[in-house]
């Protein structure tokens, strides 16, 4: 769950001097602080010196050149306070031609839809190029959260800590906006999704001191925290601590997000940077930085006719080079990658790698390796070396035009690496179609399906998958799975000399005979919550059909959250009489979003069985949160199977207290703890006990 907005710290006191407002067929001056019930136009370049409280739906305001001016002195980042234009609850709201600068919030909305901003400035609000490292609240120009299918068009804000700060926010059109020049970022989005944003300056999103060697925290544009299927489209994205930043410091990844020819060029570290699967980036440009793209964990990505040149080179920004290969046009190290395409890119002149990729750096490949690439049709010229590549698998590589790189190609340790000969013939790639399941039984035949892959010309396909660790080669293949668990499924169809790919997270479900709590029973289960001693603290507890084993699984929040373990009971009345003195395991599939930064903490998950007068405690060994650190990529943004031992083992300890037993155990819990104290959200499905 994302982080609250604050209400108005100032609104019980504005109320208090404030004007209603009617109709206004003709400009009005104002000089005090207005609570805005009706259209309004105001007086024609007037000054006002007190905010705008919007308090009603379908209205219109007409700035008509005027100016809010708060109480802020440039330079003087204490002096910023209030929001110059604040509305709560309020849709069909349309501002047009207002200035809004000295506030600590130009514009601060939430809970609306239907909005249409245009024309309006909102620079020279709350600003500080002089912060270090670390975030500050949600400050700057504009401010909004909830607010959905919405226009912002034709604005300004710069010289604001955020430009544009968007929280919660859907389906939004946000075109053609000058937001450039901010002291922290740009356009920020959290939990925001399915937003057009297009032909806008989003440049000089810098927070740097001369001589500095990184840019503190700046970007252009930040995305993180389930922010998913934006779209990007020619936007000014140019001279930014980073360009675009898809960040993932809680472990809540960021989706389907497409961008199509922005400039995100003169980064002074990386003019992409993303920790998130799912992207596309496609004739985007990427020159003059530290690193053109740089994507570790960004799994299943495609790049198709990128620019990416003049990169980490010593006359330029030449941040964070790494060993092996110094700086590039695509990097892809420290994260995993499967399943990425990298087609048609143009990268030259770059101060290390055309294109880079390595595996686990610490475990040389063993831990992981990148897995299951297609590189073909790239231009790759005048770079140290064309492609610099360690611990990697199954990676494709077909009619890349490699020229001029001072080292060639340097590849180590890439286990079943195809080079396809080229055939002037070919010209167009094959098209991969896939069909095939995203859940299947343990013991029971899964069909993959690839027979409606086409050639544009008709040439013979040709076929290769990965189910899991078994290689096949037919159009169709049929296989069984023994054991329940997560599977990285991967298919490769060739034409002969290109090709296309596609994939499945297959999760594979054991047979759970009886789900404890799990399948439509969210209603049985109690809960505890450490620093809940005033009764405030809550768990929320839901059926959803987003499940693994039956129809549906069990999903908690705990909301409001204490800031410390909170744990989910089932029974709540702890008198399930259960006899597990015969059983090995207990075992359930995990998931969760968290908005907390940096993610959960401490120990987790916590089991517990409950006996009278005491408990046996399971929990991962050595401090481990399963959920940091997941074991696959995939375990960010997908299930995670959980299954342990009531004994434990080197994994898992098992503690009992106040004489417990499994012989009549009367509840069972699950707990985790987060940093912060925003709400979040765990799905439990299939949780039993394993055993004879």
């Amino acid at each position: 769950m994302p982080r609250r907005n604050s209400r108005v710290t100032m609104l019980a006191i504005m109320i208090s001097f404030a004007l209603a407002v009617t109709a206004a067929a003709e400009p009005l001056a104002v000089t005090k602080g207005l609570i805005v019930t009706k259209d309004l136009v105001l007086e024609k370049d007037a000054v006002l010196r007190t905010p705008i409280v919007i308090s009603a739906s379908h209205i219109v305001i007409d700035g008509n050149g005027a100016t809010l001016q708060g109480p802020g002195e440039p330079g003087n980042p204490k002096s910023f306070s209030g929001a110059g234009i604040s509305a709560d609850g309020c849709s069909g709201v349309t501002i047009r031609n207002l200035k809004v600068r000295g506030f600590q919030c130009g514009i601060r909305a939430s809970g609306g839809e239907a909005w249409l901003i245009e024309n309006c400035d909102f620079s020279g609000n709350f600003h500080d190029p002089e912060f270090g490292w670390g975030e500050l609240g949600r400050f700057g120009g504009i401010i909004l959260t909830r607010i959905s299918r919405s226009v912002l068009r034709g604005c300004v804000a710069k010289d604001d800590w955020n430009s544009l700060d968007l929280s919660e926010c859907y389906d939004n059109l946000i075109l053609r906006n000058d937001l450039s020049h901010a002291s922290n970022v740009c356009l920020k989005l959290w939990t925001s999704c399915r937003n057009q944003i297009v032909e806008n300056n989003l440049s000089w999103g810098l927070r740097i001191k001369p001589g500095e060697v990184h840019a503190r925290d700046s970007t252009c544009v930040l995305i993180e925290s389930g922010s998913n299927d934006n779209h990007f489209w020619k936007n000014d994205i140019t001279h930014g601590g980073d360009g675009i930043f898809i960040r993932v410091l809680n472990g809540w990844v960021s989706t389907g997000n497409l961008f199509v020819e922005n400039d995100c060029s003169f980064a002074n570290n990386n003019c992409v940077e993303s920790w998130s699967p799912g992207n596309t980036y496609i004739r985007n440009v990427a020159n003059h930085g530290s690193y053109g793209f740089w994507l570790g964990g960004s799994d299943q990505t495609r790049l198709v006719g990128n620019e990416a040149a003049f990169n980490g080179l010593p006359t330029g920004f030449h941040n964070a080079p790494e060993g092996g290969f110094g700086h590039g046009g695509i990097v892809i190290v420290g994260g995993s990658s499967s399943h990425t395409i990298i087609e048609g890119n143009h990268l030259h002149h770059n101060g290390g790698a055309g294109i880079a990729f390595r595996g686990d750096d610490a475990t040389k490949g063993k831990s992981w390796r990148t897995h299951h690439w297609i590189v073909q049709e790239n231009r790759i010229e005048d770079n140290r070396f064309g492609i610099w590549g360690r611990w990697g698998d199954w990676i494709y590589l077909s009619r890349n035009q490699l020229a001029r790189n001072a080292e060639g190609n340097s590849l180590e340790d890439v286990t079943n690496l195809i080079e396809a000969k080229d055939d002037p013939a070919v010209l167009l790639a094959p098209r991969a179609s896939l069909s095939a399941p995203v859940r299947a039984a343990a013991g029971t035949p899964v069909v993959f399906d690839a027979s409606r892959s086409l050639d544009p010309a008709g040439r013979p396909l040709s076929f290769r998958w990965n189910l899991g660790g078994t290689v096949a080669e037919d159009a169709v293949v049929r296989r069984t799975f023994d054991r329940p668990g997560f599977y990285r499924v991967g298919m490769t169809v060739s034409n002969g000399v290109l090709a296309d790919l596609g994939f499945r997270d297959l999760i594979v479900v054991g047979d759970v005979r009886e789900e404890i709590g799990t399948e439509g029973q969210a209603a049985g289960w109690g809960f505890e919550m450490e620093g809940n001693a005033d009764g405030t603290g809550r768990i929320l507890f839901d059926d959803d059909p987003d499940c693994v084993a039956g129809r549906s699984s069990l999903r908690f929040t705990p909301n409001p959250y204490k800031g410390m373990y909170a744990t989910a009971i089932f029974p709540r009345e702890r008198n399930a009489s259960w006899d597990l003195s015969r059983k090995s395991h207990v075992s359930f599939w995990l998931r969760a979003e968290n908005s907390n930064i940096p993610g959960f903490q401490e120990p987790g998950p916590v089991v517990r069985l409950y006996s009278k007068g005491g408990a046996v405690k399971i929990q991962p060994s050595g401090g481990r949160n399963l959920l940091v650190g997941a074991p696959y990529s995939e375990a960010r943004w997908t299930w995670m199977p959980v299954r342990a031992p009531l004994g434990g083992d080197a994994d898992w300890t098992a503690e009992a207290t106040g004489g417990a037993g499994l012989e009549r155990v009367e509840a069972v819990s699950i707990s985790l703890d987060s940093w912060g104290g925003d709400p979040f959200t765990v799905w439990i499905d299939g949780l039993t006990f394993e055993g004879p």
